[in-house]
């Protein structure tokens, strides 16, 4: 009998989502006697890296013919926004068979300090889900967690549109999140930029009690069981299979997975025993927090703004994933232009 892995430990300990659009991922690590995966996490760079990887070719030329065939009559930049849209549903759709939960996409980072764009941005998502066989009770939508945003998904939640805060960094987004009714939040492990520029990730000795990061997720898990929050928790932008494994002890609901992170998961032995790190810690977020008198959504949620902008690290980290997604969904932009405008 194989022994297990690291991953299947894992598995047995938290729920592990896939933050993949590559179906090769999720059929990498679903067997027919194994679990599937509960939902697709995706955001704009997971889109672009799909969109121009050579073996997707098919698929986007799909979703262009597609467009340029219905929408002939609009302006090309409109042609190129329902294009993208319409790439994210046809790229999850390919992932859709290997999960029992929801497929993520992410609403455009333009759109973060607009309520209104945020909403429409989210319900045409919706739509494009529908008209493609994904029906919106196995759909969720991504938002980043900014006052403005987070007062949208409010309005969602109550449209029965689900949502998760993304670009999160802080309690007072998490409770903000939980006041809106969020399904999901995805605190950030990492910024976002370790993905993308070399030197900015750090190793940690003890990563459950020393990254930055795990302080807050575990202030974010412990408050919201002490106020019995339904919004679950769903750690996001992870490195390496050590941070799962620090991530595990800190009780979230969910983990969100790369395929990199997933190969070294189903790689590494699972003998090591995985267990619930409970003990106290002198600081925690949630101890300072009057959570029963701050209510972060009233007053076009100014206290949230407020409390983003008394926060350098907060206030920075999500200013640099709202520029980063920006620069992919501008890249996207620039490879379906320039399919659109050559010669079907």
């Amino acid at each position: 009998m194989a022994s297990a892995t690291l991953l299947s430990r894992v598995r047995s300990k938290v729920i592990v989502d896939v933050d993949s659009m590559d179906p090769d991922v999720a059929a990498r690590h679903t067997t027919e006697e194994g679990p599937k995966f509960c939902d697709m996490t995706s955001n704009q760079a997971i889109v672009h890296g799909e969109a121009a990887r050579p073996e997707r070719s098919a698929l986007f030329q799909k979703a262009c013919a597609q467009i340029r065939s219905t929408e002939a009559e609009l302006d090309i930049e409109t042609q190129v926004s329902d294009t993208i849209d319409l790439l994210t549903v046809l790229l999850a759709k390919e992932v859709y068979p290997y999960l029992t939960g929801r497929v993520h996409a992410q609403t455009s980072p333009s759109t973060a300090y607009n309520t209104e764009a945020t909403i429409q941005h989210a319900k045409k998502l919706v739509s494009v889900f529908e008209a493609n066989g994904i029906p919106k009770s196995r759909v969720c939508i991504k938002i980043p967690a900014t006052p403005e945003s987070i007062i949208a998904c409010q309005y969602l939640e109550r449209l029965g549109i689900r949502t998760l805060s993304t670009c999160l960094f802080s309690v007072p987004q998490a409770i903000a999140a939980h006041q809106a009714g969020c399904l999901y939040i995805a605190p950030y492990f990492n910024e976002l930029r370790v993905h993308f520029e070399a030197g900015v990730w750090k190793e940690y000795a003890d990563t459950a009690n020393e990254h930055p990061a795990a302080l807050v997720i575990r202030s974010i898990v412990r408050l919201y069981k002490k106020i019995g929050a339904s919004t679950l928790v769903m750690p996001a932008s992870i490195v390496t299979a050590k941070e799962v494994v620090a991530l595990v002890s800190l009780g979230p609901d969910h983990l969100t997975l790369s395929g990199a992170v997933l190969d070294q998961l189903a790689a590494a032995d699972g003998s090591e025993e995985l267990s619930h790190d409970d003990k106290d810690l002198s600081k925690s977020a949630s101890e300072d927090l009057d959570v029963k008198s701050t209510n972060y959504l009233d007053n076009g949620a100014s206290a949230l703004k407020d409390a983003i902008a008394a926060d350098a690290e907060t206030t920075r980290k999500l200013g640099d994933a709202l520029k980063i997604f920006g620069e992919m969904e501008a890249k996207t932009k620039e490879l379906v232009r320039a399919a659109l405008r050559s010669e079907p």
